[in-house]
Order: C-alpha cells, then structure tokens, then sequence
C-alpha cells in the first residue's frame, strides 16, 4: 500500500521555535499517521530539533512511520540542526521504532501522579506551614508580578544543571519576554499556570520556583512543570517546602482536581525523594531518544 505525505507549515513562531508538520494518508486519503518538528530558535538550542510521531495503531508497518520520520530528518538536516531527539514510553512501539532507525537511548525518566484523594494532606499540609529560616514565600496566577520579574528571571538558572543524561539539549537562556511569553501561551489555551517561588530575606532574590499547570477546567490532573533551587541555597528541603505549599493550594483553589502529574529524571535522586516524600507513585517509565545527523 502506498502512502502519500502531506506537509504542513505552522504560520508563525512561537517563544521558543517553530514547528512543522506532515500528515500521512492512505490511498483513499485517510489520516493514519503524522508527525512534528519542532526547530528550536532561542540561543543555546539552534543545534537541536524535537520529534514527535504518530502512527493508528491499525496501520503501522505499512511504512507510514518511515515516511514521517524520513521526511523530518530530512527537514531537521536542511535547516542545520545536528541533534534530533524523541520521546517514548519504555518498551512501547514507538520505542522499539526509534532504536530500529538509528535513535539512542540518552536519558531515562520517571513518570509519577500524585491522587489528591489518596494523599496524606494533613502531613502535607505540616510541610507547607513549616518556615524555613531567612526565607519566604509567593505565590501568583498567571505571569509574573512586575515586582518580582527580574529576580524570578535571575533564578531560571537553577535549571542550568539539571540532570539531562547523554542528551544535547544546549543551553536554556531565559529573559522575561521568555518567561512571559511561556505564561502567555499557557493562557492562551485556556490553562492556568501557579507559581509558588522561595525569596531570600536578606536580599529579596527569588532562590527557587516550582510551576504547576492547572487544566482550565479545574478537572483531572494537573502538571508539574519545572522544579529547582539556586545551588546555593540547596539542601535546606526548600524543594519540598514548594511543592507542597504548591500541592495544597491546587486542592484549595482547583477542588475537583484528581492528581498531579510530574516526571523526573532517573539521574536526578534529589527530586525523585522528594517526589517519594509528597507521596507521588510512580506510573511508568520512558526515555529521551537521540538521533545524530
């Protein structure tokens, strides 16, 4: 069976890249298959392309796979990016595709929800009120508060070192248009984002983040987006003070929420024990895949 592609151009860039896109049809011109590329602009990441593919279960191996990802890589290679990287659960087959096409297996992740009917709130609820000497809190909706923006820009570098495995990621530069073009976009599609920040007292900086997305509906489960503190101010259970200050007022403010979603990279122990003591249970497992062009 022959498959014919159709190729798709998103119209305009985002923040952070632009996109494109193919569509694999059938003969009849039935859908069965598509795939995006995501051609990262920012500097630090104009090496670097992310891949996503899909395939009816009903029509793979019939080529479409080989198609779309023949046709991305070709695209990923036109345009000068040296590193095109995929993601897929453990054992699945798309897993099982990525390796069979040259992919290799550079980062393992931990996939964990929390269930807010199961969680021990009352000890959850000890760790949020406990203060932490010469630190406070903020919290916000939306984008960041004028006041707070240059120092909450100044802190997303405590994700310079977040553990990434063997994958090429580059360098994540971060400014306020950044930051509140990602706000913006959340907002855009109809979600809520809820920042809860850790400020030093002694100089007013922003030593540490956690960012949750709330579905706009306030029902299911919501996402756990990044998680970090400055490496100075690290070992003081400051990750944990967040997250469960962030966990409690999602159940107060969104209470026909189910869980909590996050994921976490295996080579990074410190967030997966924190993740342990909040109470999330594992899910399932997955890997970041990398194709050298």
């Amino acid at each position: 069976m022959s498959m014919r592609l159709t190729a798709l151009t998103a119209p305009e860039e985002t923040s952070a890249g632009r996109r494109l896109a193919w569509l694999a049809s059938d003969p009849d011109g039935s859908p069965v298959g598509h795939a995006f590329l995501r051609l990262f602009t920012k500097e630090g990441q104009r090496h670097l392309a992310e891949l996503d593919i899909q395939v009816h279960p009903a029509e793979r191996r019939r080529r479409a796979g080989s198609l779309l990802l023949d046709a991305a890589v070709a695209a990923a290679r036109q345009d000068g990016r040296r590193s095109v990287i995929a993601q897929a659960e453990t054992g699945s087959p798309g897993a099982g595709f990525l390796i069979a096409k040259g992919f290799r297996a550079a980062l393992a992740l931990t996939y964990a929800r929390l269930s807010l009917a199961a969680a021990d709130h009352s000890a959850l609820t000890a760790v949020a009120e406990t203060l932490h000497a010469g630190y406070r809190l903020a919290t916000w909706e939306g984008t960041v508060p004028d006041e707070l923006a240059d120092a909450f820009v100044a802190s997303r570098r405590a994700m310079d070192d977040m553990p990434m495995g063997a994958v090429d990621y580059g360098t994540v530069v971060w400014d306020l248009d950044r930051v509140r073009a990602a706000a913006a976009a959340i907002a855009a599609r109809g979600d809520v984002l809820r920042t809860v920040v850790v400020i030093d007292r002694s100089d007013g900086s922003v030593v540490g983040f956690t960012e949750l997305v709330v579905p706009g509906s306030g029902t299911g489960d919501a996402q756990h987006y990044g998680t970090a503190v400055l490496p100075e101010h690290r070992g003081r259970g400051l990750a944990r003070w967040m997250k469960a200050v962030s966990i409690v007022q999602a159940r107060e403010r969104h209470p026909r929420l189910d869980g909590l979603l996050t994921d976490t990279a295996d080579n990074n122990p410190h967030m997966r024990r924190v993740n342990d003591e909040l109470g999330y249970l594992p899910t399932h497992t997955a890997h970041e895949y990398q194709l050298d062009l």
